[in-house]
């Protein structure tokens, strides 16, 4: 990534300087997606506590049968969970950023669905770029439904591939949508609904999200969602390597929607 600026001379000419702002850009998107990390982790570990002051209490009651079966369904219950994200998003980083997602969404009060037309292949040229932008997209969503929050607040997933290298991200909330005027400016850089924290700005996830999918030569956009919401949508052309005999990795779930464990245990 390069950045110029020019400036003209007192004769006529000017004064071109280029700077290069790849290992910038390459450092901001990996503290992201630590600060990422570190909000899945305090999640998990706020849900992890609620379960061991349960089992505690359970041995407590001297209820030792029902502990047994509270621990054998909650690690059926995850395993599960994670399987069946693993069969329709095969690329291990994607799925390790839901699994972490649905905790903060858990915490949060929200429920995080996994379309039934999920279906994403581990042919993902950087599966960080993808993480970077079905990150920032959840991490919308969560803040929009979380402002909103009713007993149905949801954020839905999809990921799927089309004409075999082409992938698409599209996130679906139950917030309050995104007026038609603001839904270009909502990916500028500096721009957000959302009051401006002391500590770092705002208006750069979003902005981020549009300028990787242009680096791809494709297009994000968002849309409102039927019944009320937004719906987030990125089109990644040749963001995946073209399959040579392996299937098109297509969901083998089924046709319902997946709610992530961890938001239906805590709801």
């Amino acid at each position: 990534m390069l950045v110029t600026n020019r400036m003209p001379t007192g004769d006529g000419g000017a004064v071109a300087t280029l700077r290069d702002r790849t290992e910038l850009e390459l450092l901001g998107r990996e503290l992201d997606s630590t600060h990422g990390l570190l909000d899945a982790l305090r999640a998990q570990d706020h849900e992890h506590a609620n379960r061991l002051h349960t089992l505690l209490g359970l041995l407590e009651l001297g209820m030792h049968d029902e502990a047994v079966e509270f621990v054998v369904e909650v690690a059926d219950t995850h395993r599960s969970s994670a399987e069946q994200i693993a069969e329709q998003v095969r690329d291990p980083l994607l799925a390790a950023l839901l699994v972490g997602k649905a905790a903060i969404a858990a915490e949060r009060g929200v429920a995080l669905r996994i379309s039934a037309a999920t279906g994403l292949p581990d042919r993902v040229v950087d599966p960080r770029d993808l993480v970077t932008v079905l990150g920032n997209l959840i991490d919308n969503a969560l803040d929009a439904a979380a402002a909103h929050r009713t007993a149905d607040s949801f954020v839905e997933v999809e990921l799927r591939t089309e004409e075999d290298t082409t992938a698409v991200l599209r996130v679906s909330d139950t917030g309050p949508g995104v007026p038609p005027e603001a839904r270009d400016l909502i990916f500028t850089e500096g721009w957000s609904t959302k009051e401006r924290p002391v500590h770092r700005g705002r208006g750069l996830g979003l902005a981020l999200v549009r300028r990787l999918a242009e680096r791809y030569g494709g297009i994000a956009r968002v849309t409102a969602r039927a019944g009320g919401g937004a719906v987030f949508t990125v089109v990644l052309p040749e963001a995946l390597v073209a399959q040579d005999v392996q299937g098109t990795g297509r969901p083998t779930a089924s046709d319902q929607p997946m709610e992530l464990v961890a938001a239906r245990e805590t709801r």
